[in-house]
């Protein structure tokens, strides 16, 4: 047999194999991915002070309503277009919010230890709904847990809030 030969016969042997094997196992693995675009319907952004989430948003009804600057309740519809979601769906896997806690909020968010006057703690509601599953993480600003955990939950939330903002600026 001659080199050239030999080389076929190597990559036949063992090249092909390896790539029909990594096709199979990793074609499988992403099929069975915990949350996937395809499956995905709609987030829903709850946000205010304390326990009063009087801002909101529904990408489904894209139905938005928030407090503006002189404290009135504007309600408007935003759509959001296939790529925000799937942007935001991305941002979600990349950041690790499927791994995030669904409470993520403080014990005591009403007194304030130093001066006892009651304060109210931003409080995120950020839910992503998919056919069969849901995600639902409630964050509190100054939650005192694990610090990336807290990172990449605020990072989720603002990017919801960008792309909202953004698509509200079309």
């Amino acid at each position: 047999m001659s080199e050239q030969n030999k080389k076929i016969f190597l990559a036949i042997c063992i090249i092909v194999p390896f790539a029909l094997y990594c096709y199979v196992y990793y074609s499988q693995l992403i099929r069975n991915a915990p949350y996937r675009f395809s499956d995905f319907e709609s987030i829903v952004l709850k946000y205010g002070e304390g326990d009063s989430l009087v801002n909101h948003f529904n990408s489904k009804t894209g139905i938005y309503q928030y407090l503006n600057r002189n404290d009135s309740l504007v309600t408007d519809t935003i759509l959001l277009r296939e790529d925000d979601l799937r942007h935001l769906h991305g941002k979600a896997a990349q950041l690790g919010f499927w791994n995030l806690p669904d409470d993520m909020t403080s014990a005591d968010t009403t007194q304030s230890p130093a001066s006892g006057t009651v304060r109210a703690t931003p409080r995120f509601y950020l839910q992503f709904n998919y056919k069969e599953k849901r995600k639902t993480v409630t964050l509190d600003a100054d939650f005192g847990g694990n610090p990336k955990m807290l990172e990449a939950a605020k990072s989720v939330v603002d990017e919801v809030i960008r792309v909202i903002n953004d698509a509200r600026d079309r």
